[in-house]
């Protein structure tokens, strides 16, 4: 704003003592301080009120100007609660310097002033940003002249004072604002932030209500606005549109596991309707960037797609070879030697029906970009191809990684869910899940079927445990583990309620621990000295409990057999 609309608002009670020729000046911002040395804390552009304080005699004035009009300050105003008037070695002071200086009445607070600057300045920098992320959103749709997303996030910081991070839905950091002072180089938010972040957008948005929502971690609020790729953010709908409601709802709820989220560090409940306007306008432009990163990944999703048809329709290994040959440069550029490969299976369902091979695989080349990865393009190593209702991904391993066939090198199923864990399963329906497998690495085109069919045995077992988010690795296939989760239901219920029913009504009749007896047994390989000193008992009162349990089941813990119909009995519960 200009210095000269200040004196055409009589609220806030300005009376022009100097500098007539300056009030075309640009305001930039607002400073109140009574200190004798301000330098440290002005940038220019300011209109510095001040009450006067600093003032002990005519000849400080002259310092105290030279000292704001060295920083580029747009005007003065002084108020006359201090002294009661404005003097005039202030007034000469200003003039030598050219400074333009107001008085402040006594009756007018200097945050009344202040409000009305800010307001002003921040209402035409929303413009002239508006206008920017226009013009950035053009040259981004164009080529990649725009520069980013990192640009306009850097815009918002520097012209609106908004703190602004672009997140994956497993709340991996895609772009932020720039860390700066003592903080550079440190992360910005941290990653436990970032999740619950993304664990509340994906909760929210499923549920197809429109952005932004507002969500609070510590004492810090975030709106959180969903970036949706190819078409418009949602604004205001008019009324009569409920079909175009409905859409909207449905298609949240097919785009909540992959797309991207932009989080603000502000409350956006009390933002005018134009910076909301701008702030969607920011998610569009967003939005480009994601779809040319969707775009890159054609190549090594046609890639994998290739070696996966291959491999299923029994291709002769030397010609499995020869894709993966041309794989592994793009995948791992610059490596010397063929690599290591894994195979990850994963699988999407919601109300008991699988939500199809392409959900599950913008979610599995996601999952495995890795929750520390900064940046969009951290899973372009990553090669995942779908097929029927599964994402399938060849992930390239060093061959460091990998010196053994089926070592436990490369990646580990239960590090693999982790720190995606929470966020996957707020943005999942009550019955959704996501399950996925990993086979052992394999260094030949001949093991890459057994891994595929490996990854998804695990997969498969996976998907017999309880939990919303579930993975299994290969460690896991030579258990018994394995032949649980193809146990019919009906025989599991019965075999577990014929030996341990008896039990759980005796505990609950007599406020005993048999289960919990029986279960330490089992675990301490029935070791009578060790059971009893971990769960606090003398040996003759175990030798009874254990006698009990006989007693009621007819079973012989001293048996193989028995011990064994136990311990499975007890995994299936």
């Amino acid at each position: 704003m200009r210095l000269r609309a200040l004196l055409d608002t009589d609220a806030l009670g300005l009376k022009l003592l100097g500098g007539e020729d300056e009030l075309d000046r640009t305001v930039r911002g607002v400073m109140t301080t009574d200190l004798r040395d301000p330098s440290r804390y002005l940038s220019g552009g300011e209109l510095v009120l001040t009450g006067l304080a600093w003032r002990r005699g005519a000849a400080d004035s002259e310092p105290f100007v030279r000292i704001l009009a060295q920083a580029g300050v747009a005007a003065v105003a002084a108020g006359t609660a201090e002294l009661g008037h404005v003097p005039d070695d202030l007034v000469v002071a200003c003039a030598r310097h050219r400074l333009p200086l107001f008085e402040v009445h006594e009756s007018v607070a200097f945050a009344t002033v202040t409000e009305h600057v800010v307001r002003q300045v921040s209402g035409e920098r929303a413009g002239d940003l508006a206008a920017v992320v226009d013009r950035h959103r053009r040259m981004m749709t164009s080529g990649p002249a725009g520069g980013g997303p990192e640009v306009v996030l850097d815009l918002l910081g520097s012209d609106l004072d908004l703190r602004a991070w672009v997140l994956s839905p497993t709340g991996r950091p895609i772009a932020g604002p720039k860390a700066a002072g003592p903080s550079a180089g440190e992360p910005t938010l941290p990653a436990e932030v970032r999740a619950r972040l993304a664990a509340e957008h994906l909760a929210t948005a499923r549920t197809g209500r429109r952005g932004p929502h507002r969500v609070t971690v510590g004492q810090t609020t975030y709106s959180l606005f969903p970036v949706r790729p190819g078409r418009r953010a949602p604004q205001s709908p008019p009324v009569g549109q409920s079909a175009r409601d409905a859409r909207d709802m449905r298609d949240a709820r097919e785009t909540v596991l992959s797309e991207w989220l932009l989080a603000v560090e502000a409350d956006a409940a009390d933002w005018t309707g134009e910076r909301l306007d701008l702030l969607h306008g920011v998610t569009q432009l967003i939005a480009v960037e994601q779809e040319r990163r969707d775009a890159a990944r054609t190549v090594r999703r046609r890639l994998a797609q290739e070696v996966l048809e291959l491999v299923q329709t029994g291709a002769a290994p030397t010609e499995i070879g020869a894709r993966l040959r041309v794989a592994a440069p793009v995948l791992l550029p610059g490596l010397g030697t063929a690599p290591h490969w894994q195979v990850v299976v994963a699988r999407v369902d919601r109300a008991g029906e699988a939500d199809g091979g392409p959900v599950a695989q913008a979610l599995l080349e996601e999952i495995l970009a890795g929750p520390a990865s900064a940046g969009p393009e951290q899973s372009d190593r990553i090669a995942v191809a779908h097929t029927g209702d599964e994402a399938v991904a060849l992930v390239p391993l060093p061959a460091v990684a990998g010196e053994r066939e089926g070592s436990g090198a490369g990646i580990l199923a239960d590090a693999l869910l982790e720190s995606v864990r929470e966020p996957l399963t707020a943005g999942l329906e009550d019955d959704g899940r996501v399950t996925l497998g990993v086979s052992a690495a394999v260094h030949s085109a001949e093991g890459l079927r057994g891994a595929l069919e490996e990854a998804r045995h695990a997969r498969r077992v996976a998907a017999a445990r309880p939990g919303r988010v579930c993975a299994a690795g290969h460690q896991e296939l030579a258990s018994h583990v394995l032949l649980l989760p193809f146990v019919p239901d009906d025989v599991r219920r019965a075999f577990t309620a014929r030996l341990l029913d008896p039990l759980r009504d005796y505990d609950r009749r007599h406020r005993a621990e048999l289960i919990p007896t029986l279960e330490a047994f089992l675990d301490c390989d029935g070791s009578w000295t060790r059971c009893a000193s971990r769960l606090h008992l003398h040996v003759n009162t175990l030798r009874y409990r254990v006698g009990r349990i006989e007693q009621l089941t007819g079973r012989d813990l001293s048996r193989l057999e028995d011990k064994l119909d136990f311990f499975l009995a007890l995994r299936m519960s």
